[in-house]
């Protein structure tokens, strides 16, 4: 397995240089937190499948198209009748060691278990044999889904952002407690999340 760069350099060195191809990562945020900054970074730093299953796609181009890193980055409307076909299709067209981003895996969630374990399935294979990465962009909150515990079962990696407001600061902290093929974070990890994604250096003040 290679160390694929997440494109955010504090992680990359935290993992020793990325994270092992064929790796399903899910991605899960409080939905009003800036989550979204991730995953551009990571749809950035290679050829991407932006697989979009809520906001339309014109956003999510717009989103997308601040630099020439952009160009790279294929977004796909999942929006409609049949999302799973539409997901799969992308990671087929996927390019070696290129990303696919699910935005969000909410909506597959909530369909039956059984196609969406299935779904699951074939993504990894299809993931696997590109030498690539899948993102699954799991917000929380809502409705209670069973189907969010087999979203983490077969993630190879869980980033779990958690948001707090303490006092007059925002806190954005990034716990890593499952990470197939390599070291998961002994300690959260705080980021400065604004335009941008970096290490918060700031103190805590208790």
């Amino acid at each position: 397995m290679e160390a694929l760069p997440t494109g955010i350099s504090v992680l990359d060195r935290e993992f020793g240089g990325g994270i092992p191809s064929g790796s399903v990562v899910a991605l899960e945020a409080d939905p009003a937190s800036q989550s979204e900054l991730i995953l551009d970074r990571l749809a950035r730093v290679r050829e991407c499948r932006y697989v979009t299953t809520v906001r339309s796609a014109d956003a999510v181009e717009a989103s997308l198209t601040l630099d020439d890193e952009a160009d790279e980055t294929v977004v796909e409307d999942a929006t409609g009748d049949d999302p799973f076909a539409t997901a799969l299709d992308a990671a087929a067209e996927l390019s070696e060691r290129g990303t696919i981003v699910v935005d969000s895996v909410g909506p597959l969630e909530s369909d039956d278990g059984a196609e969406y374990g299935a779904f699951l399935g074939d993504l990894r294979r299809r993931v696997d044999d590109a030498d690539g990465l899948a993102v699954l962009h799991a917000l929380k909150g809502g409705a209670a889904d069973r189907n969010r515990v087999v979203t983490e079962q077969i993630a190879d990696v869980v980033f779990d952002l958690r948001t707090a407001v303490t006092g007059t600061e925002i806190v954005n902290r990034l716990v890593v407690p499952k990470f197939r093929g390599g070291a998961a974070l002994e300690e959260p990890l705080k980021l400065k999340l604004t335009d941008s994604v970096s290490v918060d250096t700031s103190r805590d003040i208790a």
